[in-house]
């Protein structure tokens, strides 16, 4: 009898899309296996809040919170839970989500934490150490990395992210749920700023997210990455030593306080400090362990309460950081006008000849004054500012655009700005000018040996990449005494 065959006709395009489909189902099924996982811990957890009275509830609401803020003995105390329950359950070697460390962290971060925003915040890759912010965007989620914002893997859904959100104001109880704006910060400094309700688009409300990334910079290292040219290093060292009083300018994320940093890291230690900060973003301590800075956290009224006591503190120098409202503007002017050098401060501003009228506007708004005055006093209190960009091709590079001289001339009540040094983005090169008033000559008098090193510096450096356009500037908005 003859065998009958039967041949099938084999087609690779559906042969892959069945592979594909399959796959994605497996997936699919991971994903509502870690789910279905996540609930039974929660399970456990809840069953464990039952058979406790309210005192006991409160105390665990009070944990809960605290987990979410990052701090420790809270976050160790629900990880090590979790894997007693997973163990006792036998499932502890499940998959979870690759963007997380264990599959206890990844319950953790999904059941109390800040669920797919955990991996970034807590650097659990070595791209993420290196990401300063990072933005969520209805479920989407992106992060810098390596100067572009990326679209991560995770994403996070409308009940996580309300959830998420109701949490985080916990610890801010002075923040309202029905707000459209809020603006929190978790126990390792990084700062949220949270926009929903009817300031965003259905289901696009948006989440940023600000982390201090701490660099451990020279004036060397900061050169080797091209921010600034090697040639000017013992220029910027002479001008600390000296101790003129500089604002560090830029727009958000363009190395203005990676650069105070540096700057403040070459000050010297034995001398006292006072830092303020809008931001809890610069761990000064850190920085500079040995020298004797108070750090203080506060912004608005909060600062306006206490400027009388700290113009009180016997103070070397101060360092404001973020800059942005009267209160800061006009704590500096009256620090600096006491004869106070060696301040430094930041501002997002990237024209430097914008500041004065800037802080002079801002103060006679609040505090009055007469506005050709304060605008004087900056020109006066100050010496040079700096300013920084960062480049559009790649945002993760920085580059210092320029540096300014303030300068005040009291007998024809002028005031004027002169530029000493320009980036040209075109040739990729800086150019210099030696220019230096005469009250800053005055103030390094003190340093002679410092004083003849800036001055001898920027001589050379003009003399091997000179300025050529004009590079003084007075401002049309200031009116003095007509001549």
């Amino acid at each position: 009898m003859e065998e009958l065959s039967i041949k099938e006709e084999f087609y690779l395009d559906e042969f892959l899309d069945r592979s594909i489909k399959s796959t994605k189902i497996a997936e699919e099924d991971k994903e509502s296996r870690f789910e279905n996982i996540c609930t039974i811990v929660l399970e456990a957890f809840d069953k464990d809040w039952d058979e406790t009275d309210d005192l006991a509830k409160n105390r665990k609401l009070e944990r809960e919170k605290r987990a979410i803020m990052g701090y420790k003995v809270e976050t160790e105390f629900y990880k090590e839970k979790i894997k007693e329950i997973l163990r006792e359950k036998k499932i502890l070697d499940e998959w979870y989500p690759p963007w997380y460390e264990n599959i206890c962290e990844a319950i953790f971060a999904e059941l109390y934490g800040l669920s797919g925003l955990a991996p970034w915040a807590y650097d659990m890759s070595e791209e993420y150490k290196k990401s300063s912010s990072a933005k969520l965007i209805g479920e989407k989620l992106y992060c810098m990395i390596n100067g572009k914002a990326t679209l991560q893997p995770q994403k996070i859904n409308k009940k996580r992210r309300e959830q998420l959100k109701r949490t985080l104001l916990l610890a801010t109880p002075y923040e309202r749920l029905e707000y459209g704006f809020h603006e929190v910060y978790l126990h390792n400094g990084i700062r949220i700023t949270i926009f929903s309700g009817d300031r965003t688009k259905e289901d696009q409300d948006v989440m940023v997210f600000r982390k201090y990334v701490f660099n451990s910079l020279t004036f060397e290292e900061m050169a080797a990455k091209g921010t600034i040219p090697y040639d000017s290093i013992p220029l910027l060292k002479a001008m600390i030593e000296i101790g003129y009083n500089v604002i560090f300018a830029g727009q958000v994320r363009s190395g203005k306080t990676t650069f105070l940093q540096t700057w403040q890291s070459y000050e010297d230690p034995s001398l006292e400090g006072l830092a303020i900060a809008t931001d809890p973003e610069t761990s000064w301590h850190e920085i500079m362990p040995d020298a004797p800075i108070m750090q203080l956290v506060a912004d608005g009224e909060d600062l306006d309460g206490i400027v009388k006591s700290l113009l009180r503190g016997d103070n070397d120098y101060v360092l404001l950081e973020e800059m942005r409202d009267a209160t800061a503007f006009n704590l500096a002017l009256d620090i600096t006008s006491t004869g106070t050098q060696r301040s430094k401060a930041t501002i997002h501003d990237n024209n430097s000849v914008n500041i004065p009228y800037k802080m002079a506007t801002k103060i006679r708004s609040k505090y009055g004054g007469e506005l050709n005055a304060i605008i004087a006093q900056v020109f006066r209190n100050f010496n040079y500012v700096f300013e920084f960009c960062q480049l559009p091709e790649d945002k993760s590079k920085k580059k210092l655009k320029a540096i300014v001289e303030y300068r005040y001339d009291p007998i024809c009540d002028k005031v004027s700005c002169h530029q000493i040094c320009k980036f040209d983005f075109k040739k990729k090169k800086w150019f210099w000018k030696y220019d230096i008033g005469i009250d800053k000559e005055n103030i390094g008098v003190e340093y002679p040996d410092a004083l003849e090193k800036f001055k001898n510096t920027l001589r050379w450096l003009e003399t091997r990449n000179p300025l050529d356009e004009v590079n003084v500037i007075e401002p049309a908005y200031y009116k003095g005494r007509k001549e």
